[in-house]
């Protein structure tokens, strides 16, 4: 490991930080929900007297009219200068200040800009320079699933050795009341190509004819191939993008589905397919990244890039509710298996093999 000249030993007498800057606002994120519940849970752990929460500018002036923790402080985070006292620093998004803490962990979620065109050529440096100082700069990267730990190993160089695995919990969307399903294909996430929502609505033409196509998200790079499919479609009146929503509009509509639709073609790890699951709504997802590792057996894997696969998964749970039912029931088997309590102890346990 990085940095083995000095020996920092953790323990309840230690300041341990974080970079805390994607944990706050409302409608978070699958970073912020990552940061956010991981924040809480170490904090409430014991495992370290005190605890720096890090926010990059502008979140740090939001943060400071937050609540927070007794034994939490809040700090400004600077590449290059700032407080540096904590024995052990954790970014919480694949990316860390060049000036350096004793000892440095970094969590990756995700290196899609890396391995497929789905942003900007500026985005791609931006992220890739950011993405390479981080792992050169982490004594051990955390990745959130096995999928994103071989990413980092092949475009980053990274060893296995230094590489550990800590999933994602999952928890339950808030909802009003207990609704009736009704006859809705829900899609969950930012309108984007890497998402493949335009085969999803390609293959939505073979659905029965009272079936609607919920796209729930804003829209995100090249969501403009998604809105010409839905413009040429023969069912463009049954579709509709709801744009922005708050946890609980996303939630009434995990209520309200009968058959959830993740045909991505990349995914780090796959939050919404749980969210789903958990919810009771039979799941599709695509066979690719890492959406098997976490579904399991509890969905239907299909081909993203082809539409007559996706367009026959489509039609079968909507025609034969008793499989719908069985995969209801494993999924929310499957979606217990992931839970923040566990995620909060396993991070905690790559922290102490730094100690």
């Amino acid at each position: 490991m990085r940095g083995n000249a000095v020996q920092s030993d953790l323990d309840s007498e230690s300041t341990i930080a974080l970079d805390a800057t994607f944990s706050v606002g409302s409608g978070l994120s699958g970073v912020g929900v990552y940061s956010r519940e991981i924040l809480n849970g170490l904090a409430a752990s014991g495992m370290a007297g005190r605890w720096d929460w890090f926010y990059r500018s502008p979140r740090y002036w939001k943060a400071l009219r937050l609540s927070k923790p007794a034994n939490v402080s809040r700090l400004f985070l600077s590449d290059s200068w700032g407080n540096r006292r904590a024995a052990l620093f954790h970014g919480l998004n694949q990316r860390l200040p060049r000036r350096r803490f004793l000892r440095q962990i970094a969590t990756f979620h995700d290196l899609f800009v890396l391995s497929g065109v789905y942003s900007t050529p500026e985005f791609r440096e931006r992220f890739a320079a950011q993405a390479r100082e981080a792992a050169s700069g982490a004594d051990l990267i955390i990745a959130v699933s096995e999928f994103t730990a071989g990413q980092v190993e092949r475009y980053l160089k990274v060893p296995r050795s230094r590489i550990r695995v800590v999933h994602h919990g999952v928890l339950p969307r808030v909802t009003q009341a207990t609704m009736p399903r009704q006859k809705v294909v829900l899609c969950v996430g930012a309108i984007q190509r890497r998402k493949n929502q335009a085969g999803l609505v390609r293959a939505f033409r073979a659905m029965p004819a009272d079936w609607k196509l919920i796209l729930a998200g804003s829209q995100g790079y090249e969501a403009d191939e998604v809105l010409a499919e839905i413009a040429k479609s023969p069912r463009r009146d049954d579709i509709r993008i709801t744009g922005y929503l708050t946890d609980e509009e996303i939630g009434h509509w995990y209520a309200k589905a009968s058959i959830f639709a993740f045909p991505s073609f990349d995914e780090g790890f796959g939050m919404p397919v749980l969210e789903a699951m958990t919810a009771g709504v039979p799941v599709i997802a695509g066979n690719r990244s890492a959406l098997p590792e976490v579904c399991g057996d509890a969905a239907m894997l299909v081909d993203p890039e082809n539409d007559d696969e996706l367009a026959n998964a489509l039609t079968v749970l909507a025609q034969d509710t008793t499989f719908g039912e069985e995969l209801s029931r494993r999924g929310k088997i499957r979606a217990a298996e992931f839970n923040w309590t566990t995620a909060v102890a396993e991070t905690a346990a790559v922290y102490k093999e730094l100690g």
